[in-house]
């Protein structure tokens, strides 16, 4: 097309592949969409106002690697990095849309390749040695059945534009025989009818070199490839014709030493790569110990922190992502593995904790000839304590590692999809005509802007990463304990970065339970305490020393731009064996765009997180998004201090990634004279890693792996269960509209049932009775000894209802 064009790779070194042109982009209400110069390089898009500005002002650029691209209609289309870039873009024509996100795609799976490679854009050489996956063959044939397409049109057009073109020439004919007077005009039509089928002739070849181009392209690099497959599978066989010949040298040595009667033990042996054996001394076993060199130089024991005391933020100077604990420190995965054991587990059926040995410990930085010594004596009771503490994936329980010729019962597989979520476009007319005639508050909303799974499921997802209380209860000090509870309470954050669903309201007395005793430890059971005002109590236990509860209600305050949600209630975390009770609130989530624009959550605010037993306290603080600010989006940062204000950890990462801690190892805030908190610290460690959703979500509302069975359907369950809301099955199934007449049926009844009681009420106080009132089933109001509120807590009845299958006294809230 002529406002776009792909450019030729250079000779001798390929170029990265460009694309630019013009494209119309959404600036505001008053302006609506501006005409802007789009450059497409290197997995980027930049915009700018002029092609002139390419030299030197660039006003916008979004990296396509973690990018969504959504197609609106024929011509507009969407770009988004799921914060705070979004691009609303619209194209000339629909082939021009077309070939804008066909080139976009391509562009996002060649960035994706190359941050998962670490390769440099410019090293194609470098690239053409990975194998191409399944996905990868699966776009570049989608990319081809594309420009298929835009030949097929292109053929269509000309052949339309020919037959016009004879058609005119066969009337001009005729109109030359008669001399008729109306031959200038017919010979500008056919002037404009061939200049038609030009442009059109033009666009077909220029189709053809496109697609013969991305043909040759993606046969140059599958056929170095398929060579550089073929050399690993030479150098393969070479391999295991060498292991062969050592393996047989092997065998001969120790038959010649058994028959002369001089083996009398196993002989440690190596043979060198031309098959010759040779003796070595050492231990028997192959698997040495390794241990961490130490640093020797002083500055690298310690890093110096500096926090201003009116916002606590903290950074580790001349640090890298291999300083900030990515390779010394315990990575640990959501599953409460390391990453180092889950490369082990797959190859030998076990994981192994990582042991990381901080150049700057107490213990061996002021002497370092002890370091092997007492680095070895951890490594063994590691080891030895490894086959007792074991920990099944994300956190499971604790079971002895001993061998046993019973087999175990193997446990449940949960499922890992849902049905895919349904392209329903929003039609506001069809909303505004079912709200004729109707009060407000009664007016209903669509399924279109949930997720399919309640608020009570959302609350239970919070403890996707109770493995770090799992670690937290083994723990002896209590300000490093507090320091895992802070990383617990960042995580429940996690899931929000591109889960923009409402979740269903839950109808008063809807349950919900989740057994996760078998796979991690603990259960959780929420039941919907009220509806006016909407409150829900939890209660979580765990097999590992803890239990938690909280009564959860919020408001939300429209800000025109943005919706605050402000949680209300106190959320509670007491270990068993410490008696160290936690108390936090949660911060403000801020939900942008709501008027025009996609979707994203922000959260900001502060949090203390308090222990009533000894006063510990921990201040965190999450920054809130600014576009003219230079802090790290998302970022949260504390400290964690005993009853007397003195501080003993810094925290710092961010909430939908990860979170790290650090031990203070000397305060030099006095005299600094800038306000701010100075401390010197340790090496940080990493406490929470945020696991890699499923590659499929997107398709799926943006689900983790536990939200994808948080709704599975069980039989065992109290009726009053959300697995059994028929609205909320609908829609998981993709019966939108089946789900939308099912949800206004729930509120109805729900709304005669509350009718009843009020007449129940009148009447009772007409008669001079007292009216109890609804009561939830499974909790009950209590006073709070910490808080001093009155706030449901759990009456401890409901497991045994189940074993019992004694559900009788379950409200029927469902149709």
């Amino acid at each position: 097309m002529p406002d776009s064009k792909q450019s030729a790779p250079s000779k001798g070194k390929a170029a990265p592949d460009e694309f630019k042109g013009w494209l119309f982009k959404w600036t505001n209400y008053l302006k609506g969409y501006q005409r802007r110069w789009f450059v497409l390089s290197n997995g980027l898009l930049s915009y700018y106002r002029t092609q002139a500005e390419m030299a030197h002002t660039c006003r916008g650029t979004i990296n396509l690697a973690g990018a969504y691209i959504d197609v609106e209609d024929s011509c507009n289309f969407v770009i988004s990095n799921g914060g705070t870039q979004c691009y609303h873009l619209k194209a000339s024509s629909e082939v021009e849309r077309q070939r804008w996100v066909t080139a976009l795609e391509l562009a996002k799976a060649k960035a994706i390749r190359l941050m998962e490679s670490g390769a440099s854009d410019d090293d194609e050489d470098g690239q053409s040695h990975t194998s191409p996956d399944k996905n990868e063959i699966q776009n570049t044939l989608r990319i081809l059945s594309a420009k298929l397409e835009d030949l097929n049109t292109c053929n269509d057009l000309i052949a339309k534009h020919g037959a016009a073109l004879q058609r005119s020439l066969s009337e001009l004919e005729m109109l030359d025989k008669e001399n008729s007077t109306d031959v200038q005009s017919k010979v500008k039509a056919v002037n404009e009818r061939a200049t038609l089928f030009r442009i059109t002739s033009n666009a077909m070849i220029n189709a053809c070199a496109d697609y013969l181009d991305l043909a040759q392209t993606q046969g140059r690099k599958w056929q170095k490839t398929l060579q550089y497959e073929r050399e690993q599978r030479l150098r393969l066989e070479e391999t295991v014709e060498t292991l062969a010949r050592q393996h047989n040298s092997l065998e001969q040595q120790v038959r010649a030493q058994a028959s002369q009667g001089s083996l009398k033990t196993a002989p440690n042996v190596k043979a060198s790569a031309d098959g010759k054996p040779e003796s070595t001394a050492g231990s028997d076993d192959e698997d040495g110990e390794f241990f961490d060199a130490i640093d020797e130089t002083p500055d690298s024991e310690f890093r110096t922190i500096t926090i201003p005391d009116s916002h606590l933020t903290h950074r580790f100077p001349g640090t890298n992502p291999s300083m900030l604990g990515l390779t010394g420190t315990h990575l640990r995965t959501p599953s409460g593995v390391s990453a180092a054991s889950m490369a082990s587990e797959a190859s030998e059926g076990a994981g192994k904790d990582f042991v990381y040995i901080s150049s700057s410990d107490e213990e061996t930085a002021d002497k370092p000839e002890e370091f092997g010594v007492k680095a070895k004596k951890k490594l063994e009771r590691t080891a030895s304590q490894h086959s007792v503490d074991s920990t099944s994936s994300s956190g499971g329980p604790r079971t002895p590692q001993t061998p046993s010729k019973v087999p175990k019962e193997p446990r449940r597989r949960r499922r890992t999809r849902i049905p895919e979520k349904p392209n329903i476009s929003l039609n506001l007319w069809s909303i505004m005509k079912n709200c004729i005639g109707k009060e407000l508050s009664k007016i209903p909303m669509p399924v279109n802007f949930n997720e399919p799974i309640s608020m009570l499921q959302r609350l239970t997802e919070d403890f996707e990463y109770a493995d770090i209380l799992n670690k937290a209860a083994q723990l002896e000090s209590s300000t490093e304990q507090l320091a895992y509870v802070a990383a617990f309470t960042a995580s429940a954050y996690s899931t929000t970065t591109q889960r923009t669903g409402k979740p269903f309201n839950p109808l008063l007395g809807e349950t919900y339970e989740l057994d996760l005793t078998e796979e991690f430890g603990w259960r959780a059971i929420t039941e919907q305490v009220s509806h006016h005002p909407p409150a829900a109590a939890a209660y979580v236990d765990s097999k590992h020393g803890w239990e938690s509860w909280q009564e959860f209600t919020m408001t939300s305050k429209f800000r025109g731009k943005y919706l605050n949600i402000i949680p209300q209630g106190i959320a509670h975390l007491k270990f068993t064996a410490t008696g160290n009770h936690y108390t936090w609130r949660k911060v403000t989530s801020i939900v942008h765009n709501i008027i025009v624009g996609k979707l994203w959550i922000d959260q900001s605010g502060e949090m203390d997180i308090v222990n009533h037993k000894t006063g510990d306290k921990c201040h965190l603080v999450y920054t809130p998004y600014s576009y003219f600010s230079r802090e790290t989006p998302r970022k949260v940062t504390g400290v964690v201090t005993d009853k007397d204000g003195q501080a003993h950890y810094v925290l710092s990462g961010t909430w939908d990634k990860k979170i790290e801690y650090a031990k203070i190892v000397k305060d030099q805030t006095g005299g600094n004279g800038r306000g701010k908190s100075v401390y010197q610290t340790t090496a940080p460690k990493v406490i929470w890693v945020r696991s890699n959703p499923p590659p499929w979500n997107t398709t799926m509302y943006n689900f983790t792996e536990m939200a994808m069975f948080l709704n599975e359907p069980e039989d065992d369950v109290a009726p009053t269960d959300s697995r059994n809301r028929p609205d909320q099955r609908a829609m998981e199934n993709g019966h939108w509209n089946d789900a939308n007449t099912l949800k206004v049926q729930l509120e109805e009844k729900q709304r005669a049932k509350r009718k009843q009681r009020e007449a129940e009420a009148a009447q009772a106080a007409t008669e001079g009775k007292a009216y109890e009132g609804y009561k939830p089933v499974w909790f009950e109001k209590k006073l709070d000894p910490q808080t001093k509120n009155f706030i449901h807590m759990y009456k401890g009845n409901y497991w045994d209802s189940k074993a019992q299958e004694d559900f009788a006294h379950c409200p029927d809230i469902y149709l």
